[in-house]
This record gives C-alpha cells, sequence and structure tokens, in this order.
C-alpha cells in the first residue's frame, strides 16, 4: 500500500512545501496534503506524478514506515540557526541513512560501539581524559578522527547540504551511534564537528531533549580536550606563543587555528589579552573565515572496503539505490567524501585496518 510517511520524507528532502510539491506534479494542494495525511490511497497516475516531481522512484513510496528519528533525541549544532527546511531535510537524511546501513548489516558485521557512558561526568575535560584512556590513545595527536571513530563502532555518514546553518548532528538508535557530518566545511571544522558530536553520544545520551546550550558548550569543551589534550599542548608549544607559533600547533593537533589559540587561552598558555591580539592578527591573514594552510581531509576507512567488496561482486552504487529504492543523488549525499573515489579504483587505496566479514 502506498505509505503517506514515504511521501513526507522524499518532499521534506527535496525541502518544498506541499504547495510546491503540488505545482511540480501537476496536482491540486488538498490532494497532496491529505495523501501525506493518508486520509485516502492515491488515484491512478497520481504516484507517478510525485516520483517524478520528487525525483524518486514509485516503489520508495511503497516501503514500510522510514525509521522515525525523534528529533528531541537528536543532537544538533547550530540548532537555533537552522530553517523549519533544514532541520527537516537533515532528519530525513538521517532516516535515509539508517536504511542504507540496514542494508548493509544485511551483508557485512561492522564494528561495534565501544564507547562510555559518560553521562554522570560533568567536567568534559575528564570525560574526553577518560574516553581516551578508554581507547589507549594517551595523549597522542588523533591521525584521523573519522578513521578513530569507525573503528570504534560510530557509524559516520555526510550531510551533503551546502548550508552553513547544518554543521552535523548524531544520536543514539538501537545502542548503535550514528554521526552526519556537513562535509562542504573546512577539513579542520569538520574534525571538531566529529568531536562535537562525539562529547554528546558519551555525555548526552540520557539527558532527554538536545539542543540546550549548556550541552553544546560542553560538547566544545570535550572536543577541544579530546583533540587538544592539555598535558601535549602544555609540553609541546613554546613561550612566548606567537601567531607563528599557533600556526605550527593547529597542524600538529589538526584542528582550525581559531581553536588552537582559544584553547591555548583556555589552558593558560596565553592571556586574555594575548588572545584576542592573537585572534585579531589570524583574522588579518583570512584564519577567521578558513585555514589558507589547511590540512588534509579525512577519509573513512568503512566504507572504501566496503564499496571494495561490493564492487569485486558487481555491485555498484546504482545497484544499491536500486535496492533500496532510493535516487542515486541520495546514496550518494549519504556518502559523498567519505568515498569519494570512483569504484573501479578503490582497489588500488591502501586496506583499512579492519575486518569486515561477509
Amino acid at each position: 500500500m502506498f505509505n503517506p510517511k514515504r511521501l513526507s520524507l522524499a518532499r521534506m528532502r527535496r525541502r518544498l512545501t506541499g504547495k510546491a510539491l503540488a505545482e511540480r506534479a501537476r496536482l491540486a494542494q488538498d490532494t497532496v496534503s491529505r495523501l501525506e495525511r493518508g486520509v485516502h490511497e492515491p488515484e491512478d497516475g497520481s504516484v507517478g506524478q510525485l516520483a517524478d516531481a520528487l525525483d524518486y522512484p514509485e516503489g520508495f513510496f511503497y516501503l514500510p514506515d522510514p525509521a522515525d528519528l525523534q528529533t528531541g533525541a537528536v543532537s544538533f549544532r547550530s540548532l537555533s540557526k537552522m530553517s523549519a527546511k533544514e532541520h527537516d531535510a537533515a532528519i530525513s537524511a538521517g532516516s535515509l541513512g539508517l536504511q542504507l546501513y540496514g542494508w548493509i548489516d544485511e551483508r557485512f558485521s561492522l564494528p561495534q560501539p565501544e564507547l562510555l557512558d559518560l553521562s554522570y561526568e560533568t567536567d568534559p575535560e575528564m570525560a574526553a581524559r577518560a574516553l581516551r584512556q578508554h581507547w589507549g590513545l594517551g595523549e597522542r595527536p588523533i591521525g584521523n578522527m573519522l578513521g578513530l571513530l569507525e573503528t570504534h563502532g560510530i557509524r559516520i555518514l555526510s550531510l551533503a547540504e551546502n548550508t552553513a546553518q547544518v554543521n552535523a548532528f548524531s544520536f543514539w538508535r538501537d545502542d548503535q551511534a550514528y554521526i552526519f557530518l556537513n562535509n562542504f566545511k573546512t577539513p579542520e571544522s569538520s574534525i571538531f564537528d566529529t568531536a562535537h558530536e562525539l562529547g554528546h553520544l558519551v555525555m548526552h545520551r540520557h539527558a532527554g531533549t538536545k539542543g540546550d546550550r549548556t550541552f553544546e558548550r560542553e560538547a566544545d569543551s570535550f572536543a577541544a580536550h579530546f583533540l587538544m589534550p592539555r598535558n601535549d599542548v602544555l609540553s609541546r608549544v613554546p613561550r612566548p606563543t606567537t601567531v607563528e607559533v599557533v600556526l605550527q600547533a593547529k597542524q600538529r593537533w589538526r584542528v582550525s587555528a581559531m581553536a588552537m589559540a582559544y584553547q591555548l587561552r583556555t589552558l593558560g598558555r596565553v592571556s586574555e589579552y594575548q588572545y584576542k591580539s592573537i585572534c585579531i592578527e589570524l583574522g588579518r591573514r583570512g584564519y577567521r573565515s578558513g585555514e589558507p594552510l589547511g590540512v588534509e581531509r579525512e577519509a573513512s576507512l568503512i566504507w572504501p572496503k566496503v564499496l571494495k567488496q561490493l564492487w569485486q561482486e558487481k555491485i555498484t552504487r546504482a545497484d544499491i539505490a536500486r535496492d533500496l529504492n532510493i535516487p542515486l543523488d541520495e546514496l550518494q549525499s549519504l556518502l559523498w567524501s567519505l568515498a569519494a573515489i570512483p569504484e573501479e579504483h578503490i582497489g588500488r587505496r591502501d586496506a583499512a585496518k579492519l575486518s569486515l566479514m561477509k
């Protein structure tokens, strides 16, 4: 039977109002509204019109109910700045991501979550230190934050929304942890966003409604201390701490120059006056809106291996999209930058140090 929830999901992914969809599909606005509310079954031909207007396969609208993400349990960055369309599109992407991982889980054994429940911890620095110890990281810089989280069972997908308002979001579902990242930002910003969402996953799993400013500040602090541990920073950053020192330090810890300067102020290595002076000079050099001397964008360890194995079995991304009854562009957006290499070249990449069992 036609599933009205699928129609709502596709409409929100395309960021369309009911009126705009009705105009595209050449249907009455009331008809679209009634279909979304499940008041009646669609007439002959109307599903095809909706599918064409949304560029979704007709079969998508006859699938079971999509995963219902309780928005209160989803941690968003910049929630207050998001429009309703951006919020709904992101939540809908999360639902499609769960559908994709369901397909993958039928074929591969992925790493299971190895996270601590640190919801009792009120000090983000202590929480960051506890998780580093649990994962045996010591105080060394993290070379690939994405890969680290994947090896410890966190499922990561892209959020290919070309907007600055949706940085990232995360949630728990069925004892699995998920992070969606907006990779249109600088690599340094994406690394920090990843650590920020990790903070939410370990510190705020049982916090109820997300989006509280206190939670956001705690996640920011967790990210800073997880990426730039106190002892390592204080032992490595020389005095006097100039702008040039900050720019060298950011390369070691793979963070933005502004984040590096802020952490140095937090740790007491620079005074408030020095911090402001450093920020002014960094802004003058273009570091407020970007990273002129940036680091390389991180890559997934999981997805190249998965796609390589599927490619060897002659299963392409188009085949995956067809199995899922979703548009290929939706699949590509979920994997964008995580596995942004041609399928025929996947085998040439160094094998990731992960065990994926068919």
